[in-house]
């Protein structure tokens, strides 16, 4: 053991050391797994096999609208809702409607469910005080504990259906017990609701009679209280006093415009007098029959003087006489004028006299409408008690009536039913043979497979020991500011400075190891793990470094990331490798102005990732600019998920102008011995940069 323990401390696992031991040891897997699959078939063989039967209801209205009471309506009933129906399910589920199922089925003479008998595990757990012992229950409550034990009841989510499941050996009983739940669970409801209905007649029936006598009462003290106080009902139902009121107002009203239209007429007729109009020409007066008379004689008399002064002169008898007759009839129609000023003068005195008495009336009739107004009030108070008692004795009669209709008829629905009764099952429920048999062999070979792995391990054949006296000491750079430089000397160097020994087979290993914490592919774990999308990327070694940067974007893209490298490099390498050798717009002439943001974006000749090269313009006219590039990198990362900035052998004053917020600094390594390397390290911790990620390409690496 101890010689394990060392090996797991000084080498490495050789995974194709376990693989190989897993294809040694096939036969044992396979042959192994294939036992326990047969011996798993056996077991299901032997086993019992249950039957399982299941009955459905569905809870809904047994009232049709035909038979459904005034008034009520399917969204009023309470176990329609979710905790209704969820209540049905442990009504089902309950020992007295069991109890039911057990004695209909006669399950007490049945030996499997009277008997005591446990298992050898069960009469353990009896014996230490864990579980009941069956011989200590009535028969009545082992078949109760059994119906339980094999009985399921569930609501199907989202539905108002009841599932009834019952498991047995016997297909025939699996079936006989779930519908009989089923059935008993229906005749439980229609008992219930019949109960209920002979509870609802036998309460209402007394409380009828007395809401009777209450009514009466009521009615009486309403009759004796009018008549007491003369609050007679007459037409309209209104008292005889309000009608009294209106009908003298009314009177009133026709009295003073029967005076205001007499009034007007005599003055008419008045000012025409004394101004000396012509009164025939009054509407009042040509109404009356007398003046239509002398105004017919006037007419004749002026056509017979038209008619004799063609032939007679003025001074003739003849016309003399008719002129005089014609006189003579404008003093009759002035004296009849006079007449009927005075019969007109008379009917306005007759109508202020019968004002007068009116208004005397009607000051009468208002004192008795007021005090009745006042009476009336005691009288609507108990009116509204005798319509209140008699509208709760309505309902009381509506409902009781309902109810005893329904106990005569034996009437009464129940609010589910079965719509899938239980057949017998003709195929076991359990034993499952092949999927218990196919779990069994994927077990099996799990288990195996496992087992062999760590039988490899412990054995040390998967195990890569190290050869301390074969690596050659690397000497550690000395930059403390760098979270990851601490590490760099236990990574392993290039094969041509050392390899590791294995007795077989030997493999050499590099710094292009997947583990390498300062790989490309580590590098990108690092960054999908963060949760800053700005990169910045220094190379203080030049473009030679810089490479690490274009492989990196590369990796990022072939991750499934949205990314951009900006090249910012002294003569654009990174750009013009991305993009085959092609010279294209790019970041200053963004700066610059001359270009837009999307016309200086291009697409990798060899990723999913996109580059904006460093561009054509002249560099220091795009720098004068460079305060523009924090907006363009913060519309960028709208975009992208990363922005990487290559910005070469830049200090870290030149890249805090970039930065302008958190941001993830990598630096770009070929030879940590570098001078420049150690000096760039320094000025990133001075400047404040101190979680410097490192980059160590093992392309660039080889390339130098």
């Amino acid at each position: 053991m101890s010689r394990t323990d060392d090996l797991s401390k000084d080498a490495d696992i050789d995974i194709g050391a376990l693989f190989e031991g897993l294809r040694r040891s096939w036969l044992l897997i396979l042959g192994g797994a294939a036992l326990m699959a047969v011996l798993a078939w056996v077991f299901c063989l032997l086993l019992t096999p249950d039957y399982r039967a299941e009955t459905r209801i569905l809870i809904e209205v047994g009232e049709s609208i035909y038979t459904r009471p005034d008034g009520e309506t399917a969204a009023e009933r309470p176990f329609l809702d979710p905790e209704g129906v969820k209540s049905q399910v442990e009504v089902v589920a309950s020992a007295d409607l069991l109890k039911q199922v057990s004695d209909r089925l006669r399950l007490t003479e049945k030996e499997g469910f009277v008997s005591a008998n446990t298992k050898p595990w069960a009469h353990i757990l009896i014996l230490l005080g864990m579980r009941t012992n069956p011989a200590d229950l009535s028969e009545e409550e082992r078949v109760l504990q059994k119906l339980r034990k094999n009985l399921e009841v569930f609501n199907i989510a989202g539905s108002r259906v009841i599932v009834i499941q019952y498991m047995s050996s016997d297909a025939r009983e699996a079936a006989d017990i779930a519908n009989t739940v089923a059935d008993a669970y229906i005749a439980l409801q229609r008992a219930a609701k019949l109960q209920s209905t002979d509870d609802a007649t036998g309460w209402l029936a007394p409380e009828i009679e007395d809401l009777r006598n209450k009514v009466r009462n009521s009615e009486r003290k309403v009759a004796n209280y009018r008549a007491a106080h003369g609050l007679l009902t007459g037409q309209a139902n209104s008292t005889i006093a309000s009608q009294q009121l209106s009908e003298v107002s009314s009177e009133l009203t026709r009295i003073r415009s029967e005076r205001a239209s007499a009034e007007a007429k005599a003055t008419s007729v008045r000012t025409a007098l004394e101004a000396g109009i012509a009164v025939d020409t009054l509407p009042d007066v040509i109404a009356s029959p007398m003046m239509q008379r002398l105004a017919e004689r006037r007419v004749q008399l002026n056509t017979q003087i038209a008619d004799l002064s063609v032939t007679l002169l003025d001074g003739h008898p003849r016309i003399r006489s008719l002129r005089s007759q014609f006189a003579d009839l404008d003093r009759q129609i002035a004296a009849e004028a006079r007449k009927l000023l005075a019969s007109l003068e008379n009917e306005v005195t007759a109508a202020k006299l019968r004002e007068d008495e009116l208004n005397r009336e009607l000051n009468r009739v208002k004192a008795q409408a007021a005090q009745a107004d006042t009476q009336e009030v005691e009288l609507r108070a108990l009116e509204r008690e005798a319509a209140a008692q008699r509208q709760l004795l309505e309902t009381y009669l509506t409902r009781y009536r309902e109810a005893a209709s329904r106990t005569d008829r034996n009437y009464v629905p129940a609010d589910a039913r079965i719509f899938s009764r239980a057949d017998a099952p003709g195929v076991p429920y359990y034993p499952k043979t092949l999927p218990i048999v196919s779990s069994t062999f994927v077990a099996g070979l799990l288990l195996l497979s496992i087992f062999v792995l760590l039988r490899e391990m412990f054995s040390g054949r998967a195990f890569i020991p190290l050869d301390r006296d074969g690596v050659e000491a690397v000497e550690e750079i000395e930059m403390p500011v760098i979270a990851a430089a601490t590490d760099m000397a236990s990574v392993p160097p290039s094969e041509n400075e050392f390899v590791y020994e294995k007795p077989t087979p030997q493999r050499p290993l590099s710094a292009a190891e997947p583990h390498s914490p300062n790989s490309v592919g580590s590098v990108a774990d690092r960054l999908l793990e963060g949760e800053l999308k700005r990169v910045i990327i220094v190379s203080p070694e030049g473009d030679q470094a810089a490479l690490g940067s274009m492989r990196l974007v590369r990796e990022l893209a072939d991750r499934g990331k949205r990314v951009i490298l900006i090249d910012m490099t002294a003569y654009g390498v990174l750009g013009t490798a991305m993009l085959d050798g092609k010279n294209l717009p790019g970041i200053t002439e963004l700066l610059g102005g001359q270009k837009r943001l999307n016309d200086v974006i291009h697409n990798d000749h060899f990723s999913q990732a996109h580059i904006m090269p460093l561009g054509l313009a002249d560099p220091e006219d795009a720098m004068r600019s460079v305060e523009r590039l924090p907006f363009i990198l913060d519309a960028l990362e709208t975009v992208y998920d990363f922005v990487l900035v290559e910005c070469g052998t830049s200090t870290s004053r030149q890249i805090h102008r970039i930065a302008d917020g958190p941001v993830e600094v990598i630096m770009n390594i070929v030879d940590p011995d570098d001078d420049e390397v150690v000096r760039s390290a320094l000025d990133m911790d001075q400047g404040g940069y101190e979680d410097v990620i490192i980059l160590m390409d093992v392309a660039a690496e080889g390339e130098a």
